[in-house]
């Protein structure tokens, strides 16, 4: 196995394995601690362990993350990858820096790199500074992100109170002088972590050639695009599906919102969750869900989402009613794929895709088409025996028309 990589969340997850696929790497994600047949992994040159830890408390984060590296290296993990968001979603506890120390003990190395860049998606790291769309880290919508909200942007200054390991810094200039110099500033560097810079992605393929020597890295997905892909067993395609069509959407990000938005512009069925009725009784508002689809024709394409503007978005540190929210959409997708419903899903939202995917009692995760940088399709076979293909999108990822033309990559 080339890579074995832990991802924080689960559409960071299939993020990078379909970065990873991209590069010609047959990629599969394994589902938290769920048993996985060897013969699965056979051929597989990539394999992303997919945890529901980004918001999880540290030392949960940290033991989850420890038990899938061991896992990794069981199955053969020659290098090992953990991949957080490119927004470095975070708090000044963690869960980055905690879970970086521990891998990096295990693994018994000195130093790796930070690389949060995705310029396919708006974020570059120059100075050290995350900008999101040309904009501050700080000036983004990720300010206003009801988990961890981030109010600063010099990625140093996010993940030093994290960690007691030192936290340098690496320079564009040196990464645009080549592969050979910024390797030797990287081993010239004092032990610790190293945010390199990177603004577009010949920087991002240059950080990867000239770390290709390290055990361990770290970063978003962009850093698997420059990774060898040498001796891989290339890509396989997804199955043919033609059943019905939901999309379920718990993120609150501002482009999540704007594909809400183009889908009703579009004239597909809308149904907002009803955030008091999940408060007081989760199951019986997915089941309520669950009625109005099936009164839908066949050809519908029901979305339903919580957040459709600003407005919605509720101020609750307690976390319940997010948690009620992904309770009702987990609930509503395990109910129409159990009957039959249902065979093609598209999830918005981490922690939404988290709950689906553990509401499916997914183990394995077969990594199909392309539908935009960070965003695929995956097939799922439930214990039940029903296939089923989803998509796990970031909030913050896609184009405004990603719910409408989603399904046209597996026709």
């Amino acid at each position: 196995m080339h890579i074995g990589a832990v991802a924080d969340d689960f559409t960071g997850a299939t993020d990078l394995a379909t970065t990873l696929q991209a590069r010609g790497m047959r990629a599969a994600v394994v589902v938290e601690d769920r048993p996985v047949d060897a013969a699965d992994l056979e051929g597989v040159d990539a394999v992303v362990v997919a945890l529901k830890s980004r918001t999880a408390p540290v030392d949960e984060a940290v033991a989850d993350s420890t038990a899938a590296l061991e896992r990794l290296l069981g199955w053969g993990a020659e290098r090992v990858y953990v991949k957080y968001c490119s927004t470095f979603d975070s708090t000044d506890r963690g869960n980055i820096g905690p879970v970086l120390d521990a891998v990096r003990d295990r693994l018994g190395v000195d130093r790796t790199i930070v690389v949060p860049s995705f310029p396919a998606n708006g974020r570059t790291v120059e100075g050290g500074v995350l900008r999101v769309h040309g904009a501050l880290l700080e000036d983004s919508p990720m300010r206003h992100h009801p988990l961890t909200p981030m109010t600063r942007s010099r990625i140093r200054d996010l993940l030093q109170p994290q960690t007691a390991t030192p936290v340098g810094e690496i320079g564009l200039d040196v990464v645009r002088q080549g592969t050979v110099v910024l390797r030797d500033a990287i081993e010239a560097a004092d032990p610790g972590y190293l945010v390199v810079d990177a603004v577009t992605d010949a920087d991002v393929r240059t950080i990867a050639a000239a770390t290709s020597h390290l055990r361990m890295l770290s970063g978003g997905a962009a850093l698997g695009a420059g990774i060898d892909a040498a001796g891989a067993h290339g890509t396989a395609p997804l199955q043919t599906y033609a059943g019905g069509r939901l999309v379920v959407a718990g993120s609150a990000s501002e482009a999540t919102r704007g594909q809400v938005a183009a889908a009703a512009a579009a004239g597909h069925a809308m149904h907002k969750v009803d955030v008091d009725a999940a408060l007081a009784d989760a199951d019986a508002e997915a089941e309520r869900i669950a009625a109005w689809m099936r009164a839908l024709p066949a050809d519908a394409l029901p979305v339903v989402y919580s957040v459709g503007e600003l407005a919605d978005i509720r101020s609750d540190p307690s976390g319940a009613s997010a948690a009620a929210v992904e309770h009702v959409l987990a609930g509503l997708v395990a109910r129409v794929v159990r009957a039959g419903d249902v065979d093609r899903i598209v999830v918005a939202g981490g922690e939404t895709s988290g709950a689906v995917v553990q509401a499916l009692e997914a183990g394995l995760l077969r990594i199909g088409p392309q539908l935009a940088p960070g965003v695929c399709w995956s097939g799922v076979t439930t214990p039940d025996g029903h296939e089923v293909a989803v998509v796990l999108k970031s909030g913050n990822f896609g184009r405004e028309d990603l719910f409408s033309t989603a399904c046209e990559a597996l026709a």
